[in-house]
């Protein structure tokens, strides 16, 4: 891979990922805003969950933790993270207040920032969940940047507008292949072949 990804490079990539790139596209162009409070408060405890963690280990807190509010708990009875479990249940028990807020918000991204527990980047995680079409300039990305001297949302643009997704697409595509090992976010390096399925 040269200083820019180019278009045909992008292709290899989505060729490379197969299946699960298609599934990753199909979800992230179908994306649509949180519809009532308890929607909007999932998808913030699902990134509080995923902040610092594998996706994989992520996804079982949140299932544990979405269960126990469910039934009127706490989530610090099933997640050891101080720090997490209260943010999550101050977004649980103040989402109707937060998801009015949210919705009549002009800038959206910063009211992401706003909630606890939601960083400088975690809040372009929640943003695409929400549906804004951004790009999160996470390690992986902003390496890809690097090289070309340029923003991770300078460079998801660029490749929404020659294949046509969303910016957000490209962000989900870019970041898979990495996590997947098929692009070498250090390098730069493209292995079209999985078949040594390391990590990235």
């Amino acid at each position: 891979m040269g200083e820019t990804l180019t278009l045909e490079t992008f292709r290899t990539v989505v060729a490379a990922l197969g299946q699960q790139a298609t599934e990753d596209i199909a979800w992230s162009q179908s994306i649509t805003p949180p519809t009532d409070p308890d929607d909007f408060a999932l998808e913030a405890i699902f990134v509080i969950c995923n902040s610092g963690m594998k996706n994989t280990v992520a996804r079982r807190i949140f299932e544990k933790c979405r269960d126990e509010l469910f039934r009127g708990g706490n989530a610090r009875n099933v997640f050891g993270h101080l720090g997490k479990a209260t943010a999550i249940n101050d977004i649980w028990n103040g989402r109707a207040d937060l998801f009015t807020r949210y919705m009549a918000a002009i800038d959206k991204l910063e009211f992401c920032a706003s909630l606890p527990w939601i960083g400088n980047i975690t809040k372009y995680h929640l943003a695409k969940n929400f549906g804004a079409d951004v790009a999160k300039p996470d390690v992986h990305l902003q390496r890809l940047a690097d090289r070309e001297g340029t923003t991770a949302q300078a460079l998801c643009e660029r490749l929404a507008k020659e294949t046509g997704w969303r910016t957000a697409t490209i962000d989900v595509v870019l970041w898979r292949a990495c996590a997947n090992g098929v692009i070498n976010s250090r390098t730069g390096e493209i292995r079209p072949s999985q078949s040594g399925d390391g990590n990235g």
